[in-house]
């Protein structure tokens, strides 16, 4: 299954290189990210702009446009509408519920109509790497760089009414207009995962490598940071190990993420399990 003659001649295709290239600068935009999805408790949320960007990515398809652009339009639109409409956490999962299904019957809706291949169908819900080119990759780095440079100026303001939104809130921290910002980040930075990962599998990315690193540090910088090792080290490995068999890159990003996860799991149990040994021995001893 693993052919290391197949995967070395194929890393030195082009169409390789560009794929590893979008890919890195999507483990770096997923990193960033992430430690703010699960502190904001938006696993779900991710979910539910994927299935507008796959919606966008088919109607794109359908009309014999890029599909990067129509993945934007889509996951920027159900970004918009999530900030809007599930502004009360009582609301959110019910609106992402519906914007989901929504957007899933209507995207399968639009491949139907459409005269082509199979795999470009295929290929929006788990990933192609054959597909993405110099065009896209002008449009995966500029999005890119719009996503962090963004997330740099709101950074600050937008962890403190992530991690305390009450005293946030009374210190004047315009949450509802930082969330809704940061939706639309989180919208573009999902729709560059559409052609990589796929916009079933693309929250493997978006969430596994932060839930991961936020296992084993309560530091938001050190989080980040992992969050980035580990999201690169799915992608790129990813690609690499699926080069070989041919096989879909999403199950090999799924994959790895999940194993870094359990890793980074055993890890913090077992600091734990260390910790309440440790306790009893440094307690003080009892007078009398």
């Amino acid at each position: 299954m693993f052919d290391f003659g197949l995967t070395g001649q194929l890393l030195a295709q082009p169409f390789v290189q560009t794929a590893l290239l979008a890919a890195a600068v999507l483990g770096l935009v997923a990193g960033a990210l992430g430690p703010l999805i699960v502190t904001r408790r938006m696993s779900f949320a991710v979910h539910g702009t994927a299935e507008l960007a796959f919606t966008g990515a088919a109607g794109a398809l359908l009309l014999g446009i890029g599909v990067e652009y129509g993945a934007l339009a889509g996951s920027v639109l159900a970004a918009l509408l999530l900030g809007l409409l599930g502004g009360r956490e009582s609301d959110r999962d019910s609106v992402i519920g519906v914007i989901l299904s929504f957007g899933l019957g209507l995207g399968v809706l639009l491949l139907t109509f459409y005269p082509g291949r199979t795999s470009n169908k295929f290929g929006i819900l788990v990933g192609q790497i054959v597909s993405i080119d110099t065009t896209n990759i002008v449009v995966l780095v500029a999005a890119a760089v719009v996503v962090l440079l963004v997330l740099a100026g709101i950074y600050r303001p937008l962890l403190f009414a992530s991690v305390d939104p009450h005293v946030a809130a009374a210190r004047g921290v315009p949450g509802r207009a930082l969330s809704v910002v940061f939706a639309v980040l989180v919208g573009i930075a999902t729709a560059l995962g559409v052609q990589i990962v796929g916009s079933l599998l693309v929250v493997a990315l978006m969430v596994t490598p932060a839930a991961a690193a936020m296992r084993v540090t309560a530091s938001p910088w050190r989080a980040t940071v992992l969050a980035v090792v580990f999201a690169e080290a799915a992608a790129l490995g990813g690609i690499v190990l699926s080069l070989a068999p041919g096989v879909p890159v999403s199950a090999f990003v799924t994959a790895i993420s999940f194993l870094i996860y359990l890793v980074c799991r055993v890890i913090a149990y077992r600091r734990g399990r260390a910790g309440k040994v440790a306790a009893p021995e440094l307690a003080p001893a009892p007078a009398g």
